[in-house]
């Protein structure tokens, strides 16, 4: 739907794929995509249409997000992707709703995304190891030294959550959204999304998907082997 190479599009401004049209037979993210046009085309111009980006918070079971309080709380030295000026982008689960409900209820009209501010990885994780109490180290690792070892984007087993390698998805999480910010919709710190979140993975038991304790363990020590 969206092209995820460039950075600070925005929802009524950004290209998008062509609409599916039948059967085609592409990669599944094409498909997607596509599809989603097909929908946003079929409602027509006189509609809300929210394309959410990640979707963080309580009660979420994939681990897109829920990773990284969970690996916070534990401390210690922490598998960092990438650098810490990486952008990354999410939005609150809550957040989110609340403002379509406030969409719905105001009759507003138009196309937007709804995701919070764009923010550094290095700050993302420091504030929310801050909120949780966490004291951590952080080793930032390059793309290519965790491709050779296998370790996987976005979500997932044996994946680093909320990484996406670039420059290749360098637009994914930089969208701009100051349309939205106008339209109302707000975003609570991180930290308080990470400790929310860290609160029901406790009391429920919840999934944590993502890289293994004992995996992230093995990536650094080879990690710290290769700079001696």
């Amino acid at each position: 739907m969206r092209t995820t190479a460039s950075r600070g599009q925005r929802a009524d401004t950004a290209p998008l794929r062509e609409p599916v049209a039948g059967e085609i037979e592409h990669s599944t993210e094409a498909i997607y995509g596509a599809a989603k046009v097909a929908c946003e085309q079929a409602v027509g111009d006189d509609a809300f249409i929210c394309r959410a980006g990640l979707i963080a918070g309580p009660e979420d079971p994939t681990g897109r997000f829920a990773y990284w309080p969970a690996r916070l709380a534990r401390g210690g030295e922490v598998l960092a992707p990438g650098s810490p000026e990486d952008a990354v982008q999410f939005i609150d689960v809550r957040d989110l709703a609340q403002w379509i409900v406030h969409a719905a209820e105001s009759g507003l009209v138009g196309i937007y995304d709804g995701i919070g501010p764009i923010r550094t990885r290095g700050g993302f994780l420091s504030e929310c190891a801050s909120a949780l109490n966490a004291s951590c180290t952080f080793t930032w690792i390059d793309r290519a030294f965790l491709e050779a070892h296998d370790v996987r984007r976005w979500a997932g087993p044996r994946s680093l959550p909320m990484w996406l390698p670039l420059p290749d998805y360098a637009g994914f999480l930089t969208r701009d959204t100051s349309p939205a910010r106008a339209a109302g919709l707000t975003s609570r710190p991180p930290g308080d999304t990470a400790r929310d979140t860290l609160d029901w993975l406790n009391a429920v038991n919840g999934p944590v998907v993502g890289l293994t304790a004992e995996d992230e363990k093995d990536v650094l020590a080879a990690w710290h082997a290769r700079q001696l």
